[in-house]
């Protein structure tokens, strides 16, 4: 390769990763402006009298995104719960510790899984559908059309669904809890002939408060990431109904990408040993 050519390829690669960071970094700035925005709307512009809360939109979401979520998420984890307990039993009953399945389900799933997969779980299923939903009034210009009656779209779209979900998740997730450790519970009682008393007094013992508040901060933040993201990307739709989709999907791999990073960092801040 000529030094001219080498120099083109690094102009060219270097122009390129500058552009994306460019890029993502207006990305974050907008999707932080928004999330200001729609925090403004719920905890401030109640007290000054500039438009409260939509309860009646807010409890319609809560069904949507959480009553209607139930059984999925309550699926899963159960099943989550059972494969770790088939997983951990099978390690420990050549050191005659089966009851330790207790531990190890109890605090995985309070501490980590029953948050992460609960937020996953909702990340798929109601981000992909906040942000469908409003990219598809984007196109029809019926966003516009809120504007010109005099409505603020954040405060009439993003703050119902932000405010639902910041009520559901942590619910959402206490349910996961109890349903992975249940699913402990089923394989320790049928398969290691452990009675449900000695698996309860173990679980009891494993888990303190601690693990079921740093699991339920998660929730918190998680919340605030698929609505935030979701909306975000519905407001960005470009396009028909192609441009809908690609924002859909955005909103989706977007979400979950955050959702694994914010959950490393409180895991970091919550049980770092570095």
């Amino acid at each position: 390769m000529s030094d001219r050519e080498t120099k083109h390829f690094v102009t060219q690669t270097f122009g390129s990763i500058g552009r994306q960071s460019l890029m993502y970094m207006a990305h974050v700035g907008r999707m932080v402006k928004l999330t200001r925005d729609a925090l403004r709307w719920i905890f401030v512009a109640p007290f000054r009298g500039k438009g409260g809360i939509r309860w009646q939109s807010t409890v319609q979401q809560m069904i949507y995104i959480g009553y209607n979520s139930i059984p999925i998420v309550a699926t899963i984890c159960f099943f989550v719960g059972l494969i770790m307990a088939m997983q951990a039993a099978y390690q420990l009953e050549r050191f005659g510790a089966s009851i330790y399945t207790a531990d190890l389900v109890g605090v995985s799933m309070t501490r980590e899984l029953g948050p992460l997969l609960t937020a996953i779980i909702v990340a798929g299923r109601s981000g992909s559908a906040i942000a469908a939903e409003i990219g598809t009034m984007k196109v029809n210009e019926e966003i516009d059309a809120l504007r010109t009656m005099g409505f603020n779209p954040v405060w009439f779209l993003v703050v119902p669904r932000f405010l639902a979900l910041l009520i559901v998740l942590p619910c959402l997730s206490l349910m996961a809890d109890v349903l992975g450790i249940l699913g402990g519970f089923f394989l320790a009682i049928v398969n290691l002939h452990i009675s449900f008393i000695r698996y309860f007094n173990q679980t009891a013992d494993a888990l303190v408060m601690k693990d079921l508040l740093t699991g339920l901060v998660k929730t918190f933040f998680f919340a605030t990431i698929i609505s935030q993201v979701g909306a975000y990307q519905g407001f960005i739709v470009k396009g028909g109904a192609e441009g809908v989709g690609k924002s859909t999907t955005a909103s989706v791999v977007t979400s979950i990408f955050l959702i694994i990073v914010a959950d490393l960092v409180m895991t970091m801040i919550f049980y770092s040993t570095l």
